[in-house]
């Protein structure tokens, strides 16, 4: 580090002259031909806590917190006057380190045969005063020195045996700020002065290439950031607000809390910032915006007089309803919970909070303190007038000459303490130590302090050391601040709790307690210990918790509720990530976690349950003789059939009448029972489909089509050429279209088809086919055609015979004859066509099982068309017009 920087600094003279004495001294090798006299510039500090000893250690404490205004004109050095309102906290803090080293000291196993000393100054709060009384402890506070190149350091501030005040510390034990400690360390740096900090926690302290005489007892805040972020994910809190004050403290804090929990769908709706300077104002902003969020849960990051007054104004607009998560700067505040007025907003808060531990025999050592046990500690006598009301007598001196004006108004209205006055039964901040915290961290760099010191003091021969090889071991009176150092970046001891003790770089490893703020009878609010941060590891007895509902429920604070399996997550459209849209799945799609990015498709054999959560196997579907169509075309089936064969014992019945006679009535008979084998055809097509079922229903269906329509176009052909033999010259013609003919034409022409159908089948028969294609939770079962070819060639064979047939009818329908059957002919196969033609589009369009349907409906609609238009008019007249029946009515013109 530069030199320079710090010459235009605009240092105090006393100042300057302890760095130029440490400066000189840490170059203690050069040659200086004269001595150097020295003098302080300024007044000294005479108000302090110290205890002599070997080996003096500095301490650091804001005894007080009220400063003293000061005006800079730049023109002459502003002079600062010392800072009043003592602190009780802080003054106990700094009895826990004189508690400490008098512990130490009766320990014979550490730092036998040295006696620790302390010296303990007042840094007020304020870098200014820390800086000064820093460089007061380490050069030494005597008010001469003087220096020649043989002269050792410890003996250039005075005579020896001299006191504490006069005696230059190695080390530090403080500050209370992360800003005075960086101070510090800048100044402290090049002298290599180690600072053990009890309460800095700023992360950027762990940088130890800036930094690299810093220690702390306290985790970085870096470690409170993840402790909270690992809370909120835990209880699934992913719409936060936060409120932090706008400093480093909060801003870095902030920026931990968000990379913890990137990737895990957290977010903030708000993030405020708050000042001292404008809390009033800010308070106002940040508790509006807290009534208008939809947010349920606060992070705050600052400091307990900042969130006091924002909980203030929430009391004011009545904002209750709210669970804040708290950083330890205000987790553990005795102002906030014993203030009575915002005990309903604070009510449930959840904080991080400094660890606390027991220290055996610390209390009665605070309580039986007594002035006149310590005649010298002044920070004691003004802590006990405060206390009791009473004026100390002569000692009133004392605070006289450091406060005139405030001593002599005191000293004619206060009665004389009368030294029966005893802190057994005194109940405040100064001895309550139900939760040593801070205490505690103090404490810890204390034994942090003894134990680097007894190891830079060890020697194994120490006993039989002699002057030859003093060089190799440190002396109590010659202690480098540099070798300590060195002694402090090793450390690892068990401290007197049992808890190990050691520094990862500046830092110790993170731990802290876990706290509730919780309802008391009373109407207050009471500290309530829930858990415990070790390291990573979160500690919680979330049945311990009373949230700030007043019940053990989890508060719920997100922008949009979890989204269920079966549905996915959709963000909104320049929304933030956590607020989104919940879309069900479609069809066929499934997704069986909540807040499912994706929805899955279902394997081709498997279709998505009602709700969408899991892929259940499809459901073969077939058309069946259970279900309501299947009934229905088997009921039209059998009617069918059942009216055929009643047409049929009629004719037979009739068989001698003329009616069934004309136009061979052979052939009726052959129609109709190709008639009933096309009704019942149809029920091949019904049922679970097989190997066999596929292979038949076609076979008969063609067959039995064909058979019936050959027997028409027969006798379409046998009523031309009876007309045409009538004719002069045309008598031959009749005897290619005799009984024998007839029957032969039907057997060819059907002949053919069976031909068809027997290549088709033997070569690419339909088989049983599970058909996918359709979607949904069922999968039909049909018969797949391998071979469309075969199919059309069936079809088209029955196309050609019915166009064949309706042609020659359509001819000889106005042929002379009362009962001219080529009429009836002509209509039914006007219905034969005009159902096979509409059959071809609905039987492609048709989905699943309703494809054997359309094909069950054309058969069954052709059958029937043909039944009744030829056999209907016939049974009409052998039934009812039996006048009719009779050869001379047929033959009549």
């Amino acid at each position: 580090m530069s030199w320079f920087p710090w010459l235009f600094t605009p240092w105090s003279p006393s100042a300057l002259s302890l760095l130029l004495l440490s400066a000189m001294d840490r170059h203690r090798g050069l040659e200086v031909v004269q001595a150097i006299l020295c003098s302080r510039w300024g007044v000294p500090i005479n108000k302090s806590l110290s205890q002599d000893g070997d080996v003096i250690i500095g301490g650091l404490f804001n005894l007080y917190y009220k400063r003293s205004a000061v005006e800079h004109g730049f023109t002459k050095l502003p002079h600062y006057e010392p800072c009043t309102g003592l602190e009780l906290e802080s003054l106990k803090n700094a009895y826990t380190m004189t508690f400490a080293v008098e512990e130490i000291n009766r320990n014979s196993t550490l730092l036998p045969g040295v006696k620790l000393g302390y010296r303990i100054l007042d840094s007020c709060g304020s870098p200014y005063w820390a800086q000064q009384v820093a460089l007061s402890l380490v050069g030494g506070d005597a008010p001469s020195c003087n220096l020649t190149p043989s002269t050792p350091r410890s003996a250039a501030y005075g005579q020896p045996g001299e006191t504490a005040a006069g005696q230059p510390v190695p080390l530090l034990i403080g500050t209370a700020s992360s800003t005075s400690t960086i101070v510090l360390s800048r100044v402290m740096g090049p002298l290599s002065v180690p600072l053990i900090s009890y309460m800095a926690s700023c992360p950027c302290l762990s940088d130890r290439l800036n930094f690299p005489n810093v220690f702390r007892t306290i985790p970085s805040d870096i470690y409170q950031a993840r402790a909270m972020a690992r809370m909120a994910i835990r209880f699934h809190w992913t719409w936060m607000g936060a409120v932090i004050v706008n400093n480093d403290y909060g801003h870095l804090a902030i920026q931990a809390f968000q990379e913890e929990t990137r990737g895990k769908g957290m977010c903030f709706e708000f993030i405020e910032t708050v000042l001292k300077e404008t809390i009033v104002s800010d308070a106002s902003r940040v508790a509006l915006t807290i009534q208008a969020s939809t947010a349920r849960v606060i992070l705050v990051f600052c400091w307990y007089t900042e969130i006091k007054e924002v909980f203030l104004e929430l009391v004011k607009i009545n904002v209750t309803d709210r669970q804040f998560l708290a950083s330890e700067a205000w987790s553990t505040s005795d102002d906030i919970l014993q203030e009575l007025d915002i005990s309903k907003v604070a009510s449930g808060v959840v904080g991080v909070a400094i660890r606390s531990s027991t220290i055996p025999g610390f209390e009665n050592y605070l309580r039986s303190l007594h002035p006149m046990r310590h005649p010298d500690d002044k920070f004691l006598w003004e802590f006990w007038e405060k206390e009791f009301g009473c004026s100390l007598g002569a000692t009133q001196s004392h605070a006289a000459s450091l406060f005139p004006a405030k001593g002599s108004s005191q000293k004619g209205s206060l009665q004389h303490c009368s030294g029966t006055e005893s802190l057994e039964g005194v109940k405040n901040p100064f001895t309550d130590v139900s939760q040593l915290r801070v205490a505690y961290n103090v404490y810890l760099a204390v034994y942090a302090a003894a134990h680097a010191l007894h190891s830079l003091l060890s020697c194994p021969d120490r006993e039989s050391s002699s002057g030859n090889n003093s060089s190799t071991c440190s002396s109590p009176k010659h202690i480098k601040p540099k070798e300590l150092l060195q002694h402090l970046n090793k450390l690892n001891f068990t401290t007197p709790q049992g808890d190990m003790f050691y520094f990862q770089g500046a830092d110790i490893p993170a731990k802290y307690d876990l706290v509730n703020w919780q309802e008391t009878p009373e109407g207050s609010l009471k500290l309530v210990l829930i858990g415990r941060v070790d390291g990573f590891d979160l500690h919680l007895n979330e049945s311990a918790i009373q949230w700030s509902t007043g019940s053990n429920q989890v508060p719920v604070s997100v922008c949009t509720e979890s989204c269920p399996p079966g549905t996915r997550k959709a963000n909104r459209k320049g929304g933030p990530l956590c607020c989104f849209d919940c879309i069900q799945c479609a069809e066929g799609e499934i997704s069986n976690q909540t807040d499912s990015l994706h929805c899955e498709r279902c394997p081709s054999d498997f279709w998505s349950n009602a709700k969408q959560t899991a892929c259940i196997p499809r459901q073969l579907d077939f058309l069946s003789f259970n279900e309501t169509l299947g009934i229905t075309l088997t009921t039209a089936a059998l009617s069918g059939a059942a009216v055929t064969t009643a047409v049929f014992v009629m004719f037979l019945f009739y068989r001698q009448t003329p009616v069934v006679r004309a136009n061979n009535s052979e052939l009726s008979f052959l129609l109709l029972l190709s008639l009933k084998l096309c009704f019942l055809c149809s029920l091949v097509f019904i049922g679970r489909p097989s190997v066999w079922s596929c292979r038949f229903q076609q076979a008969a269906f063609g067959i039995s089509f064909v058979l019936c329509v050959s027997c028409l176009l027969v006798k379409t052909v046998v009523v031309l050429a009876v007309f045409r033999s009538a004719r002069p010259g045309a008598g031959a013609l009749m005897k290619w279209f005799g009984p024998g003919q007839q029957r032969g034409s039907v057997c060819l022409f059907t002949s053919i088809q069976i031909i068809i159908c027997v290549t088709w089948l033997s070569l690419s028969p339909p088989v049983p086919q599970r058909d996918l294609g359709f979607q949904g939770s069922t999968v039909t079962l049909e018969c797949a055609m391998a071979s469309v070819v075969g199919f059309s060639l069936v079809l088209g064979y029955i196309g050609l015979l019915a166009c064949t047939c309706l042609l020659l009818a359509f001819l000889a329908r106005k042929l002379p004859d009362n009962f001219n059957e080529a009429k009836l002919i002509t209509f039914s196969m006007l219905i034969f066509c005009a159902v096979w033609v509409a059959f071809v589009p609905a039987y492609i369009s048709s989905p699943g099982k309703y494809t054997v349907a359309v094909e069950i409906f054309a058969i069954l609609a052709s059958s029937y068309g043909l039944l009744l238009c030829i056999f209907a008019p016939k049974c009409f007249i052998i039934l009812f017009r039996p006048e009719k029946n009779t050869k001379k009515h047929l033959m009549a013109r």
